[in-house]
């Protein structure tokens, strides 16, 4: 065959476009999907702390120990399935505030160190 004719073929030119453009495509996507689990951990974290504060104020009948707040926080936190221990209560001047803190752990793929998300509430007494 002549260089001319090699040079000229351009069958499978989809499949080398396809094959230089589709690790960055599906990087990208990953990327996508992992940082929007990272903020709706976020989002549940805020949820689960403004939620027990709230409970700690308002319904001290379902909220009486600092262990019944934590456990609702965790109840509290958008279909994550965290421990109570992520949650901590406290009486500062504010009211009655709950903190949140997780350390989210990213896939290996991405190769990101893990990163801690971490939420606060205070809702006044």
């Amino acid at each position: 065959m002549k260089f001319t004719t090699i040079w000229r073929d351009n069958r499978a030119a989809t499949a080398l476009e396809f094959a230089l453009t589709a690790p960055v495509f599906f990087l990208f996507i990953f990327g996508i999907i992992e940082f929007g689990l990272l903020f709706w951990t976020q989002l549940g974290l805020q949820h689960g702390t403004q939620m027990a504060a709230r409970c700690a104020t308002v319904n001290p009948t379902l909220c009486p120990s600092s262990d019944a707040i934590t456990g609702y926080a965790a109840q509290q936190a958008f279909g994550l399935t965290l421990p109570a221990q992520t949650f901590t209560y406290s009486t500062p001047a504010c009211g009655n505030q709950v903190n949140a803190s997780y350390v989210f752990q990213f896939p290996q793929v991405l190769n990101l160190s893990p990163l801690t998300v971490t939420a606060q509430a205070c809702f006044p007494s």
